[in-house]
């Protein structure tokens, strides 16, 4: 039986001269919020059953209005509140023009249920109905979107909330959930052709002449020319930028912020989804520390933070506890700095905390090219502007091989850059395809997973890496991996062509195979200056960070420019998975694969 609660009703049924705190109890965790003038329908759906429409709707924020694909006409969708041990039934029916489809992200569920058109199921045509049905084997905040075509872009996301069969390790009196995403009045098919015709159309930070006089871009005019013989940009961080977008949580516009309320000293959870198309977000909440407890679903030992980046389609939980009577700014800066998503925590619906304004754009470094120079003369070129200053006629560079990169000859006074072109077959894997689509082979990539990503090396606060989750129960799968392998993310920003070795999706790649049970080890090499929130369907898989035996499972990874994730991955999930960059422009142009697990469940082996 379907259960729902509208927050708009339930206050006008309370009276209008009742107070909002008297009836906060009354409502689920995602309605327990307001804005002042602005009551959208927050509704919590349970389970057993479950009935979804996908349809379009008008969206409006900051005073425009557009049209967004909504589910139950809501954006974002309803939150759907399940529990560990039940089944769940959920009935969606089509009202598009057009082909849609859900994918229940971090979800365990066998492969038919997973919702990728094409791979698990044929889709969901107009005026029809699909029932998703499948059992409940986890707990954690988890999200739901689309599959198909570019319509996630369009409004198609919602948050998950399971809850745990037993007790919750993760003790708290109050949550909210924060659902954050990035929106444009341009259609999203509009962009993609925009970065197909120039990949740097939407960025309007570029480094200027005014800047390098300034030395408000911190580089240096030597800097500038080895970047620009390179034919890349410093400050290419994210293909879609603030020009285009407004950064959303929970539907709001940073004008009209998100308000979720407390009362000083509650434990307060945070449940922080970035349920964006093309935006990496840093997170913080200024004067309020938060702990960890959460990532992509699954518990972790609580470490305490000031501030933390979220890739596209991470989760992370966080406990904070206000003890102030004060409003508190929640900060969704987007990683180029080009805007930000803004809610409020507060004692009482119209109170406003201070809002920190945009930092200074992160400027890429060579690092940032899987060129580890920091040993050249003990120059430090991880930290923005290190170049500055650096004599490149002077260097003898002659004989330098880096991972098979000769820099021979190179005349960096002349900018003969030549050499530096990483784009050189001699170098490439062997079971790379080494055509127009690989702009770039990282040289000497790095496990990053211990550095702070871009833009925050230098903050003067906390800052999580991935080295710092612990899972907080061992892991049950404790075989050493039988076999290793080596997955390349490849791309070429000129023509915006994304792919994995070297191939698109659309060139009939072959699936990635593996046995059924099979312990394996991944590395994801990042030859491209973009970070790729790496996502596998129907898995967790166990980031390799250095705690053995607590290895963090996640669903998701964000591999940082120039570097490389490893994991280790139990093929326990029968079936076929998508595999992808969860930049959903980069899966839409390629960087997209299937994973097949065989046998499955009846076959004869």
């Amino acid at each position: 039986m379907r259960k729902a609660l509208d927050r708009r009703s339930l206050l006008k049924a309370a009276g209008a001269g009742a107070g909002w705190l008297a009836f906060e109890s009354m409502l689920p965790a995602w309605a327990q919020t307001g804005s002042p003038g602005i009551a959208p329908a927050m509704t919590t759906l349970a389970g057993p059953d479950v009935a979804l429409s996908i349809g379009r709707s008008p969206f409006t924020v900051g005073g425009r209005t557009g049209h967004a694909v909504t589910i139950n006409g809501t954006l974002p969708a309803p939150l759907l509140r399940l529990r560990e041990g039940q089944n769940v039934r959920l009935a969606v029916t089509n009202t598009l023009d057009e082909d849609t489809s859900i994918h229940w992200h971090g979800v365990l569920l066998p492969f038919q249920m997973d919702g990728v058109p094409g791979i698990s199921f044929p889709g969901i045509r107009p005026r029809e109905t699909f029932v998703y049905e499948f059992p409940i084997i986890q707990a954690g905040t988890f999200w739901y979107h689309s599959h198909s075509g570019l319509q996630e872009a369009l409004g198609h996301y919602g948050p998950i909330i399971i809850d745990p069969a037993s007790r919750d390790p993760v003790e708290y009196d109050r949550e909210h959930v924060l659902v954050l995403s990035d929106w444009s009045f341009m259609h999203p098919h509009q962009i993609l052709a925009r970065l197909k015709q120039s990949p740097g159309y939407f960025n309007y930070q570029r480094t200027t002449v005014a800047g390098l006089l300034s030395g408000e871009d911190r580089m240096s005019a030597a800097d500038r020319r080895m970047w620009a013989e390179m034919r890349m940009d410093p400050r290419d961080v994210l293909d879609v930028s603030g020009s285009t977008y407004t950064y959303l949580i929970n539907g709001h516009g940073p004008d009209e912020h998100w308000t979720g309320l407390f009362r000083p000293g509650e434990r307060v959870r945070l449940r922080i989804i970035n349920a964006s198309a093309m935006s990496i977000f840093n997170v913080r909440i200024p004067g309020l520390a938060m702990t960890v407890v959460q990532a992509d679903g699954e518990n972790v030992r609580p470490v305490e933070t000031d501030e933390f980046q979220i890739s596209v389609a991470e989760t992370y939980d966080v406990i904070v506890t206000p003890t102030e009577d004060r409003a508190y700014t929640i900060v969704s800066e987007a990683i180029d700095r080009s805007g930000m998503g803004r809610a409020t925590l507060a004692p009482r619906l119209g109170m406003s905390g201070e809002v920190p304004p945009l930092r200074e754009v992160p400027n890429l470094t060579m690092r940032d090219m899987g060129m580890n120079m920091g040993g050249m003369g003990g120059m430090n070129h991880d930290m923005p502007g290190a170049m500055a200053g650096m004599d490149h006629s002077g260097m003898d560079m002659s004989g330098m091989q880096m991972d098979g990169m000769q820099m021979g000859a190179a005349d960096h006074s002349a900018g003969g850059h030549s050499a530096m072109n990483m784009r050189d077959p001699e170098n490439a894997p062997p079971d790379m395809a080494v055509g127009v689509g690989v702009q770039t082979i990282s040289p000497m990539p790095q496990n990053r997973m211990g550095e702070r990503p871009v833009g925050l090396e230098n903050v003067d606060h906390r800052v999580l890496v991935y080295t710092d989750l612990i899972a907080l129960a061992p892991n049950r799968d404790r075989r050493a991996p039988s076999r290793a392998m080596e997955i390349h993310l490849t791309g070429n920003m000129e023509r915006f062509m994304w792919g994995f070795d070297g191939r698109r999706f659309s060139e009939l790649v072959e699936p990635i195979r593996f046995e059924r049970n099979e312990r394996v080890r991944v590395t994801l090499v990042n030859d491209t200056m973009m970070s790729h929130p790496i996502h596998l369907h129907g898995h967790f898989f166990e980031l390799v960070n250095g705690h053995d035996g607590h290895q963090p499972l996640k669903h998701t990874v964000n591999v940082a420019p120039g570097g490389k994730v490893t994991f280790d991955l139990t093929a326990d999930n029968p079936g076929d998975w998508a595999f992808h960059c969860h930049l959903l422009l980069h899966m839409h142009a390629g960087m997209f694969n299937v994973v097949t697990i065989r046998p499955l469940d009846g076959d004869v082996s």
